[in-house]
């Protein structure tokens, strides 16, 4: 696989969809993308049909974590929202989560419970706090290639000037990628790129319907951002196909109206790898070890 730092030295900018499960994650490399996000608020959503509200831990973002990095290569940035309590939590999570694949690692500064970065009422941890999370993820890594995103949420309850007051702090204390959340206009994005680009990547974070403004990849680019990611807008979308699937089926009695827009049973198995694991299962078969003596 590709150093990922030198990846993100690269000439464009990295688009890395949200993820929440294998399957998607398979699409993601199957469709050429360079990384993909695993989304705590994604995995909230599909797996319990609940908000992103800090309802889910550490250990089922790690199981989800080791089904994709069993299944596909694409590089991983993995949500790990605050670390899961204090320093010493995030020393177990990096640790947990670089075992399992992740490539780069978000925290965030945040308090406990979190919040999804577009909802109001967020609270946060001192900034020296902070500080010492960041650090401990860096001496909890076992390799310099596993990168530490530091993520802010102080726009919403600090201001911008309070955000990016923070970020600097955490680029010294030896982020590897800097992720200030919720910019709510191109000039507040301007700023953040401005005060902060040159030293570490930024990543901008692309909510359908949240607050800051929606924005093409290459646009990002030019205002100085180095990452997108598009966390949710794999659900928004399955959650409209859902809808619109179980209308039909609801309406019709079958499916064959939803037909078009469906893999079939022979581009499924194919896409999921089917005949390749049949093929491999046949060697190991009794009947390639009967005793021929």
């Amino acid at each position: 696989m590709a150093n990922f730092r030198e990846q993100l030295r690269g000439t464009g900018i990295m688009v890395a969809p949200g993820i929440y499960d294998a399957f998607g994650a398979l699409m993601v490399e199957r469709a050429g993308f360079p990384a993909a996000y695993l989304s705590g608020a994604s995995i909230a959503y599909t797996r319990y049909g609940r908000p992103d509200l800090g309802l889910v831990g550490m250990d089922e973002v790690a199981g989800v974590l080791s089904a994709i990095g069993e299944r596909v290569n694409v590089p991983l940035i993995v949500d790990a929202d605050t670390g899961y309590g204090n320093a010493l939590n995030v020393i177990r999570t990096v640790k947990l989560f670089e075992r399992n694949g992740a490539r780069v690692i978000q925290l965030e500064d945040q308090s406990l419970p979190k919040r999804c970065g577009h909802l109001g009422g967020k609270t946060l941890i001192p900034a020296a706090e902070m500080v010492g999370k960041i650090k401990a993820a860096l001496d909890a890594r076992q390799s310099d290639e596993t990168l530490i995103m530091a993520r802010t949420d102080a726009i919403a309850v600090e201001g911008l000037d309070a955000a990016l007051d923070r970020a600097e702090r955490y680029r010294e204390a030896g982020a590897d990628i800097l992720f200030v959340e919720a910019p709510q206009d191109k000039e507040q994005m301007r700023t953040v790129t401005a005060r902060l680009g040159g030293e570490v990547p930024l990543l901008a974070n692309m909510v359908e319907g949240g607050k800051t403004p929606l924005l093409p990849a290459g646009e990002l680019q030019e205002i100085g951002y180095s990452i997108v990611i598009f966390p949710g807008g794999l659900a928004r979308a399955v959650g409209h196909m859902m809808g619109r699937y179980f209308a039909s089926l609801h309406d019709n009695g079958d499916t064959s109206q939803f037909r078009d827009q469906m893999i079939d049973f022979d581009e499924m198995n194919a896409l999921i790898g089917t005949p390749e694991m049949l093929a491999a299962g046949a060697r190991y078969d009794a009947g390639n070890f009967l005793d021929q003596g």
